[in-house]
């Protein structure tokens, strides 16, 4: 129960950020793992719980008419593709280069949506470019999330809106939508190698469901000006997880 009053919050916290602009798991896999969960079970625990937010958010953004399924679906396909050939190769090659190019592509990153006035306006590109755009940036994403992951919700949200042309709402939308089938077969895996405590993770679901529902709710209500600074402070909390990682701060 003590680990239940430590963690329900912060997950909870977690599945806001998660559903305004991704990235959410960069504050509750480190609440996983500080209270002591092995990485195995903190990593099972962390897509079951975030699955359900998710999926909460999905709904909200679907009810809202926030998500574009034409670029949407072929993503979803795409990024599966990506995300299960992303973690053989985490198996067999070293991410210590990846570290590297994120220290210098995340700032590149937050400056880019700080001084362009019109990110996150509606600018659509032309079908016959958007949907085969869509399936080459959605097995790029599924290669990142299955190698390394951390952000993943949120590159794609940059992406959609800065690529793609789609406003920034509906990019989050069509972002979670996709998220969701990458951890969806993330979970099906953690079940399958009973690498989830239910104690543990049923509970933290459902304070996930209640954060999915906040955070969808007030992107949609707020627009940029809750998505913007979410985006940056996920971009903050990346670059410091990548920075600690790489030169071993803790």
């Amino acid at each position: 129960m003590s680990v239940l009053f430590i963690l329900c919050p912060i997950i909870a916290i977690g599945a806001i950020v998660d559903a305004i602009a991704g990235g959410g798991g960069l504050i509750t896999l480190t609440a996983y793992v500080a209270v002591g969960l092995p990485p195995q079970v903190a990593l099972g625990n962390n897509k079951f719980a975030s699955a359900s937010g998710t999926a909460i958010a999905c709904y909200r953004y679907i009810r809202n008419d926030q998500v574009d399924w034409k670029v949407g679906s072929i993503a979803m396909l795409t990024s599966l593709a990506g995300s299960a050939v992303g973690s053989y190769m985490a198996t067999i090659y070293a991410d210590t280069y990846l570290h590297y190019l994120l220290i210098f592509l995340v700032p590149a990153i937050a400056v880019f949506i700080m001084v362009k006035p019109d990110f996150g306006q509606a600018k659509p590109m032309e079908a016959r470019l958007a949907i085969p755009f869509s399936a080459v940036m959605g097995l790029a994403i599924g290669l990142y999330d299955g190698f390394f992951g951390p952000g993943t919700g949120m590159f794609l949200t940059i992406i959609f809106t800065s690529v793609i042309g789609l406003d920034l709402l509906r990019a989050c939308g069509t972002a979670r939508v996709v998220n969701l089938a990458s951890n969806i077969a993330a979970v099906a895996t953690f079940i399958r190698f009973g690498s989830i405590n239910y104690a543990i993770a049923i509970p933290c679901a459902v304070s996930a469901i209640i954060g999915g529902y906040i955070g969808s709710g007030l992107a949609i209500r707020g627009g940029v000006k809750v998505v913007k600074p979410v985006m940056l402070f996920v971009l903050s909390l990346l670059l410091l997880k990548v920075v600690a990682s790489t030169f071993g701060l803790f």
